[in-house]
């Protein structure tokens, strides 16, 4: 039979859809796009939230894994990826810096490109992972070298590799890349080794250099090959020459609102630990910063702990929503408070614990948007009268460093109004030491051990109003939380340590679904359709900085196993 002009022009059309690349306004329609999951946050504001309600309470019990893919090998250790999925395929990064391509609906693994790693490289916590982005016809992720590599998403061939800095310096690179207004946009990690922190734009098709800005006041920005502006005031809030060892690294990435048109970066604390050597709010550490996406400018920043002396990172993701009228943006800050700011200009709206125990400041000043510091559980400073030079008075401060959050990212209902938030009941016995800057080697001028306060829990999923601060419920958790959250309609979901991908109804907190995946999650799950049916998938494999770095909270836990692996589920009818 001969095929008419029109049917081969039908055939053509549907050809190219199907081949169709990532667009600029596809990446920025994401959250309400279904079919497809193309940002770290489903959607660059970051929300984790999809109106899919083809998986609900009514049918969940019938909720069944459909298949796994393992990443095989020996390199278990931490797997904290969020997967994204387009034209059929999954694009999920593992530990070690590899990403695999898989079959979206059968499982099947299409290819895999795995980093080659030189020796003496630095993760702070774990040699993980945390996403890919998409755009044309890239997957592009970031390597534990501080490296960003660029491959065909059909064939996993390399098309640009370019490097972001020098791992022997101690940078690396582990967060998902965001893609807003045709950058791409990357910061750096390696706060623990005085690096200096910061965000870049490239062009994502070639890897080309856009615009850099630095987030430690002194040092200057560079657009397009020129100077662009020193961050802030040299020295104004540094003393002497400690602000180019500065820290805060930008480790977890960033979000994007079309609304503002700005990109807000979390971060990480300053360096060293040991404050009494930087006097001053040692800016931009341990803040939000809101950056014009085509200039490469700071618009505004909010810092939720200046001169920060117990690691209270301020990376935690910007989540942007609507409140009252107003376009805001939400954070729960490692240091154990939960922030509301303007999202067009970060004036604090409000600010509450949303855990049970902060010892380090009594409260937020709404009026100047400062904390209200408990001098006396700030560490003590080894140098004083009196003391040996050695070690610095200790403290018992709550939250511990890991955070009342750390890296894994809450989920906001525009249903419901209330935000999801996985947090950590922990303190800490920590104390100074004198430090010195060394090229590679750790600076923290600290040391630390972490304990539990509470025998039956540590972690806890909690539904939080941000008008008011109040905890509509809980899901007290024995393990700390590590995973994110998402939620799907009516139902929250999440992953524990000890291995089980569970759900919640999103209004009252009943847990009505969990399925064992065999290894700690601590990796956010996702929900897609293809072919009218709706998927969850997570990442299991146990990992990062917990078993690192946990103290007696460590212990607790060291009978959880390693693993790596993808999980997809939809419901059998």
């Amino acid at each position: 039979m001969k095929r008419t002009l029109l049917s081969l022009l039908v055939m053509a059309a549907t050809a190219h859809v199907s081949a169709q690349g990532v667009t600029d306004a596809m990446i920025a329609n994401d959250a309400a796009t279904p079919d497809n999951v193309l940002s770290w946050g489903l959607g660059t504001q970051g929300q984790r939230h999809s109106t899919l309600t083809g998986i609900n309470a009514k049918n969940i019990n019938k909720l069944v894994p459909v298949w796994s893919m393992s990443f095989g090998g020996e390199k278990q250790r931490g797997q904290q990826s969020q997967p994204l999925v387009h034209n059929g395929k999954m694009f999920v990064t593992a530990s070690y810096s590899r990403i695999y391509a898989v079959d979206s609906k059968t499982g099947k693994k299409l290819w895999k490109y795995e980093h080659r790693l030189p020796e003496g490289i630095m993760p702070c916590c774990d040699v993980i992972n945390r996403g890919a982005a998409l755009y044309d016809n890239l997957v592009i992720f970031g390597t534990l070298d501080a490296q960003l590599v660029a491959l065909d998403q059909d064939t996993g061939k390399v098309v640009w590799r370019e490097k972001i800095d020098d791992y022997s310096a101690g940078y690396s690179y582990t967060a998902a890349p965001l893609i807003a207004e045709g950058l791409l946009m990357t910061g750096v990690s390696g706060g623990e080794f005085g690096v200096v922190g910061r965000v870049e734009a490239r062009d994502p098709k070639t890897g080309k250099m856009v615009w850099t800005r630095p987030v430690v006041e002194g040092h200057m920005g560079y657009k397009d090959g020129k100077e662009n502006g020193i961050t802030g005031t040299t020295n104004a809030t540094w003393p002497g020459e400690t602000w180019k060892t500065g820290g805060a690294a930008t480790w977890l990435g960033g979000t994007y609102d079309p609304k503002t048109k700005l990109a807000y970066f979390g971060t990480g604390n300053p360096g060293p630990w040991n404050s009494h050597v930087r006097k001053g709010d040692n800016l931009y550490s341990a803040s939000t910063v809101a950056i014009d996406v085509q200039s490469g400018q700071i618009k505004w920043h909010y810092q939720s702990t200046p001169n920060d002396g117990w690691d209270y990172d301020g990376v935690n993701e910007f989540v942007t929503f609507d409140m009252d009228g107003k376009r805001v943006g939400a954070k729960a800050d490692r240091n154990g408070f939960f922030y509301v700011n303007d999202a067009e200009t970060g004036k604090l709206l409000n600010a509450f614990p949303f855990v049970k125990k902060v010892t380090w400041a009594t409260g937020i000043d709404l009026k100047t948007g400062r904390p209200n510091y408990d001098p006396a559980n700030r560490p003590g400073d080894p140098t004083a009268a009196g003391g040996d030079g050695a070690k610095g008075k200790s403290v018992f401060s709550a939250p511990g460093f890991l955070g009342g959050k750390n890296q894994m990212p809450m989920a906001y209902s525009p249903k419901t109004g209330l935000f999801y938030v996985p947090t950590n009941e922990w303190g800490m016995e920590i104390w100074n030491e004198p430090i010195t800057y060394k090229k590679g080697a750790a600076y923290l001028g600290a040391g630390f051990t972490i304990k539990p306060l509470f025998d039956d829990h540590i972690g806890s999923l909690r539904a939080i109003d941000p008008k008011t601060g109040k905890v509509a419920w809980e899901v007290k958790n024995e393990a700390p939380l590590w995973g994110g959250v998402l939620t799907a309609g009516d139902l929250v979901f999440w992953g524990t340590p000890e291995g089980y991908l569970k759900a919640a109804d999103a209004k009252t907190g009943k847990v009505v679904w969990q399925f064992q995946t065999g290894s700690g999650v601590v990796a956010p799950p996702i929900t897609w359709t293809q072919d009218g049916e709706q998927y969850i998938s997570v990442v299991s494999g146990w990992g990062g900085a917990v078993p690192l770095w946990g103290g007696e909270v460590a212990k607790k836990v060291n009978f959880l196993e390693q693993g790596g692996s993808v999980w997809t589920f939809k419901v059998m009818k």
